[in-house]
């Protein structure tokens, strides 16, 4: 029997609305107290001034195994997430051959066993070989462990697709995780459509083919009862699409990065084409990462993920209009996030705007949430809580910790990070997955 006390932490467990300081015990892998009480334990962290939650959750990673194991695998992804602080991931199916069949959702709880590291938790495609074309056996990808379904990557063109999908998930109460972009509009373009994409020259996606999409979808939710989780959101009237539709009892949830929350298409320009800014969706205009803030500190949004998509040096450094899409996240994202947007105690919430976008706009239990117990309800797994029984995943924060971000030091083995070179303020210094501690030392 292997026991473990976490003791003097300010505890933040929004699942069970607990914000105190107060002890952790874990014994054989299981949360067994949250109390005062101080058992005698195999190993001791003090967490004096430290933060601890439940372990963190990104549900939107990529990880590229099978097909790509040059730019990541789900070993190397784990690892990822550990040192960021995650202990549970959800990777999609956009890997060679698409997570579409039970042995392949299979194969990806095989390697993250292996890797022992974090949860890696495999989403399921929508689609056979995601072409959008004909429905996947969803039952036999349930049956694998996918805890839902996307064609991420691409968005599901057919209307009657789309709407069977969410007819037929409801068998398994899991959601459609909806790549929303409608391809006719967005075709050829590599950026935000707008002053900044015409200023240079280069062919833009305009903000209303994510919008359409996002209005197609919430409509289909509607009338067929489905579970809709709209990934990666990024647009103003998008944001406002979702709000209303929550308020009409559409079962819709919505998640957004970091770099749609902090960054603009203005980059692009400002960093000289640099690729690791060219990430799809787009990003968008101040006005956007305005309505993006202002719908995650109401609740309109649910979620943060960090949408982390590796790519190899040789791949991104090429010109901007023939890079691939996507940038890294998993490892800066907690530092990112608790820099630029969490509210320091005693603040009014408002939205200031200095030239590098920051601006404080939620809480840091609103945070928690958000990387916690939102993501775990939407794809329902039994994790984002400290419950007695609960797996002991657990990451523990230090707040007042400084660091530069050196993509050249991630465990990931991609490098394409566009906030390489920022000083953040807020690192995951233990992490904790079913009682096996990561991370810093600790008593024994």
């Amino acid at each position: 029997m292997s026991t473990l006390l976490i003791k003097n932490g300010r505890v933040i467990d929004t699942a069970n609305k607990i914000d105190k300081v107060t002890n952790v015990f874990v014994q054989d892998g299981k949360i067994k107290s949250v109390g005062t009480s101080s058992p005698k334990s195999d190993m001791v962290i003090d967490a004096k001034g430290l933060i601890v939650t439940p372990g963190l959750i990104d549900m939107h990673v990529h990880l590229r195994e099978p097909g790509k194991e040059d730019e990541e695998t789900v070993a190397s992804g784990a690892s990822a997430a550990i040192d960021g602080g995650f202990t549970s991931v959800a990777c999609m199916p956009n890997t060679d051959p698409a997570i579409d069949n039970e042995a392949s959702a299979e194969f990806v709880y095989l390697q993250a066993k292996r890797a022992g590291k974090a949860n890696v938790f495999p989403i399921g495609a929508v689609t056979k070989g995601r072409k959008g074309e004909e429905l996947s056996e969803m039952g036999q990808l349930f049956r694998g462990g996918a805890i839902g379904f996307s064609d991420d990557g691409d968005p599901i063109k057919s209307t009657e697709v789309m709407r069977r999908a969410l007819e037929y998930s409801k068998m398994f109460d899991k959601p459609i995780i909806d790549h929303c972009e409608d391809i006719d509009l967005a075709r050829d373009g590599v950026m935000n459509e707008g002053t900044v994409s015409v200023s240079l020259g280069l062919v833009g996606m305009p903000a209303v083919s994510e919008e359409i999409m996002v209005y197609r979808d919430i409509t289909l939710a509607r009338m067929t009862g489905g579970r809709l989780h709209i990934a990666h959101i990024t647009t103003k009237n998008a944001v406002e699409l979702i709000r209303q539709a929550k308020k009409d009892g559409v079962r819709v949830t919505a998640e957004v990065t970091p770099h749609h929350l902090i960054l603009t298409d203005e980059y692009v320009k400002t960093s000289q084409f640099d690729t690791n800014y060219k990430v799809n969706p787009p990003l968008r205009t101040r006005a956007d990462v305005l309505a993006l803030r202002e719908g995650l500190a109401d609740g309109t949004i649910d979620a943060i993920a960090s949408d982390h998509a590796p790519h190899s040096e040789e791949e991104k450094d090429v010109e901007f209009n023939i890079a691939p899409f996507g940038m890294i996240g998993m490892e800066s994202l907690l530092g990112v996030v608790l820099s630029e947007l969490v509210a320091k105690k005693g603040s009014n919430n408002t939205i200031p705007f200095p030239s590098r976008l920051s601006g404080k706009v939620i809480t840091l239990n609103q945070l928690i949430a958000s990387l916690t117990i939102n993501p775990a309800r939407i794809l329902g797994i039994p994790k984002g809580t400290l419950s007695v029984g609960s797996d002991a995943d657990i990451t523990i924060i230090d707040l007042n910790k400084e660091w530069t971000i050196d993509p050249a030091k991630f465990k990931s083995k991609s490098r394409n990070c566009p906030f390489g070179g920022w000083k953040v303020k807020g690192k995951a210094v233990y992490t904790i997955v079913a009682g096996q501690v990561f991370s810093a030392d600790c008593q024994r």
